[in-house]
């Protein structure tokens, strides 16, 4: 039984879920201060506070205290043990509260994030079989799930859904910046505790475009396309996000020769040196190797000219090299490597 707004005072502190104790803050602190609360949080999760919220109508004072009080202590906790670990946290505390008092909130605290490393019967499971486990789920579960997945098994539950559902769970990951541990949890306990199958750490805890990249790097070409295709569809910049970190400046140099030569034909002197100014020698050498003497030497003596430059410009160089790359890739006139296709070999 969840507490209701006629049992909410009645019920032991211990029994409030996550998202009801955020509910309740969000009622103690009033509209403004939890409107800059909840613009952290993802849709999903702001539809879960929302619905508590509604449930709960109103605060009893005490209870509001018990949150305040366990919000300020767990805020003041997380933030030491980021900043100088668990004895610098339990210093911290214990200049706060009472030894036994500090002891207590480190522990509770620890607990909760040591949970972002639960889940942890996934391990050994196939992408088949995870699939099938958690197709019914709500997207943003399966998203979570996925997220807290090492990028290759990740992609491997993603090629067992439709490329619709694929999409969906890529742009909620993308946009996904921090994990509830009361969400991981109740997933964890979902799970069942028989189950043979175990969670590991891997791709990232806090999604992000990057992790998304890290994903799609390993599918087929064209299963790749038909996520990105529809992630673009409902977030184009996201989709470029995501490109433009699947393939990065560093990565021209894994190109074959025809196809580099193919883009340096596109590229304008200055803009390539910009771009190269940052890039590492190996990447510098490849790419002067494939032009001829004269281009390769008034790109170099360009580079020379540039003296001190900002890294946003030599960013932004890099960044229109790689989106003309992938265009070029669309369009069948160079080769990326990579994805796991299969080659045709004459």
């Amino acid at each position: 039984m969840t507490p209701t707004t006629a049992t909410a005072k009645l019920m032991p502190f211990e029994q409030f879920t996550g998202r009801q104790k955020a509910a309740i803050l969000c009622l103690a602190l009033g509209a403004e201060h939890a409107a800059r609360i909840t613009q952290k949080l993802s849709t999903d999760e702001v539809e879960l506070i929302s619905f508590e919220i509604a449930r709960l109508e109103r605060v009893d004072p005490s209870m509001a205290e018990v949150v305040l009080v366990e919000w300020v202590e767990s805020v003041l906790a997380s933030a030491a043990l980021s900043s100088g670990g668990v004895e610098y946290a339990r210093e911290i505390l214990e200049k706060a509260f009472a030894p036994q008092k500090a002891s207590t909130i480190l522990k509770r605290v620890v607990s909760l994030l040591a949970d972002t490393d639960g889940l942890q019967r996934l391990r050994s499971a196939d992408g088949v079989q995870i699939a099938t486990m958690f197709r019914a789920e709500h997207p943003q579960t399966i998203a979570l799930v996925l997220a807290h997945l090492s990028s290759a098994q990740a992609a491997s539950v993603l090629k067992e859904f439709e490329p619709a559902l694929a999409a969906d769970l890529m742009v909620r990951i993308a946009r996904m910046e921090k994990v509830s541990p009361d969400m991981l949890v109740v997933i964890d306990k979902s799970i069942g505790a028989d189950s043979a199958l175990e969670f590991q750490r891997g791709m990232a805890t806090a999604g992000g475009p990057a992790a998304v990249a890290a994903v799609l790097n390993l599918l087929q070409t064209s299963v790749e396309k038909q996520i990105l295709d529809g992630v673009a569809r409902a977030d184009q910049v996201l989709a470029d996000q995501i490109k433009n970190l699947m393939f990065t400046f560093e990565d021209v140099r894994i190109l074959d020769d025809r196809s580099l030569q193919r883009v340096l034909r596109d590229v304008e002197t200055k803009t390539l040196a910009l771009a190269l100014k940052g890039a590492s020698a190996e990447l510098r050498d490849r790419v002067l190797s494939q032009m001829s003497q004269r281009a390769s030497r008034a790109v170099t003596e360009e580079i020379e000219m540039l003296g001190p430059t900002r890294m946003r410009d030599v960013e932004a160089a890099q960044s229109a090299i790689v989106t003309q790359i992938r265009a070029l890739e669309e369009s069948g006139e160079v080769v990326l490597s990579g994805g796991g296709d299969d080659v045709l070999v004459a």
